[in-house]
């Protein structure tokens, strides 16, 4: 793929995590199947690529609701089992260099932040397995907004703990979600997809 740089005019960088800076989504898949067919239940990639983003509680309401599991599991439970499968593969996980690459080449000249849906023990594991930790001081998760992608909260909190104005930010992402909540925030979006092959 060509090198790619951040966009012109731009102040302020915020990335996703899963599927963008750490190639976690083939784990996450993983641990999401052996965890629905515990119960029962079959969810494909389709499926879960439709909620790229969404916090783990949301997917889990999602599934039981679609896999018809009311009354026969909860959406802790889902969750709990789902989390436990992950934690077994995260080890593996590796960091996605073209988008990494940026986070290196703009540490300490602008400021940046992760914005994800992921859940705060799971997200921080990530980026210390991946060592990119260091170069994040700001992270917003599932943990701190109200409402998940595609509303705006995880990209605007970042925006206001970077002091920067949404439109001079841009955000790298990976899901329709993501995408579409960079730009309800009114920032540059850049998808990261084409930048490299996944197995998922």
């Amino acid at each position: 793929m060509m090198k790619y740089d951040i966009q012109p005019g731009v102040s302020g960088l915020i990335f996703d995590l899963d599927g963008t800076l750490a190639d976690t989504m083939p784990y996450h898949f993983r641990a999401w199947k052996t965890a629905c067919a515990k119960y029962g239940a079959h969810i494909d990639n389709k499926f879960l690529r439709k909620h790229t983003g969404s916090p783990g509680w949301f997917i889990a309401r999602e599934i039981i609701s679609d896999c018809k599991l009311d009354g026969s599991v909860s959406i802790d439970q889902i969750v709990e089992e789902k989390m436990q499968e992950f934690y077994k593969y995260q080890h593996l996980v590796k960091p996605i260099k073209p988008v990494t690459d940026i986070v290196k080449k703009y540490h300490g000249i602008l400021p940046m932040a992760v914005g994800t849906g992921g859940h705060r023990e799971a997200v921080e594991r990530t980026l210390e397995i991946t060592d990119l930790r260091k170069y994040f001081e700001i992270i917003v998760t599932a943990n701190d907004v109200n409402s998940f992608k595609p509303h705006p909260e995880t990209f605007l909190k970042c925006a206001e703990l970077m002091n920067i104005e949404p439109r001079f930010i841009e955000v790298f992402e990976d899901g329709d979600l993501g995408i579409e909540a960079a730009i309800e925030a009114g920032m540059k979006v850049t998808d990261v997809r084409s930048w490299y092959d996944s197995e998922w």
